[in-house]
């Protein structure tokens, strides 16, 4: 991912949460038959592995699960906030009218080998961390024990587990850092105003970000 220095974070603590928030992701992999790429969502455990171990599941008929080989590097991508950003926001359109319209958005690439895992109880206590993580919380939390025991072994005999531990992690925080203070605020402006809720959220983001390093090209 081109990551230009004012767009990039690297505090690991940082990416963490981001993950978590936005689970999720698009695991890509390749082979001989080419690139094959699977949505999916996932689970961080921080404290497995230098910088985490992502765990989640695909289906048993997937290709990816035959194409793509135990050790394999995988791409996994995270996003989740981002906004079209109007030249209109820009204060200096009316001064020089040299603007022109850009994307605004937040992405955390994970990179590390990749794991398939089969075995039955490894599988469901997949499935029981994942399922106790989306429904924390919840007034009527729903449980894998929840279901009667043969309709779960024969879904577990539909997927495969899948384990990035992460050797590598990048994220990009594309958000108006390359502008003038002048312009940042305008865009805070109009996307604050805005009555798409995902803009007014990236207006936020912008706001936390900015002051950055302007030396970087968009």
């Amino acid at each position: 991912m081109y990551v230009p220095a004012s767009n990039a974070e690297h505090r690991p603590e940082v990416l963490f949460d981001y993950i978590e928030a936005h689970p999720l992701a698009a695991l890509v992999t390749a082979s001989s038959a080419g690139m094959v790429a699977t949505h999916l969502p996932l689970v961080l455990d921080r404290a497995r592995g230098p910088f985490g171990t992502l765990a989640g599941h695909i289906a048993r008929a997937n290709p990816q699960s035959a194409q793509a080989r135990d050790g394999d590097e995988a791409l996994v991508i995270f996003s989740g906030d981002d906004a079209y950003v109007s030249p209109s926001y820009y204060a200096s359109k009316a001064r020089d009218g040299k603007v022109v319209p850009t994307w605004n958005y937040v992405a955390v690439h994970a990179y590390g080998p990749i794991r398939f895992v089969a075995e039955p109880v490894a599988l469901r206590s997949h499935l029981e961390t994942l399922t106790r993580h989306h429904e924390a919380g919840r007034p009527r939390a729903w449980a894998v024990s929840d279901a009667p025991a043969s309709y779960i072994e024969r879904m577990l005999g539909a997927i495969v587990g899948v384990e990035i531990e992460i050797a590598r992690l990048e994220g990009k925080w594309k958000m108006s850092q390359n502008r003038s203070a002048e312009d940042v605020d305008g865009v805070i402006a109009g996307l604050a105003s805005s009555a798409d809720e995902r803009e007014r959220a990236v207006a936020e983001i912008v706001r936390a970000r900015r002051g950055a390093s302007r030396t970087d090209t968009p």
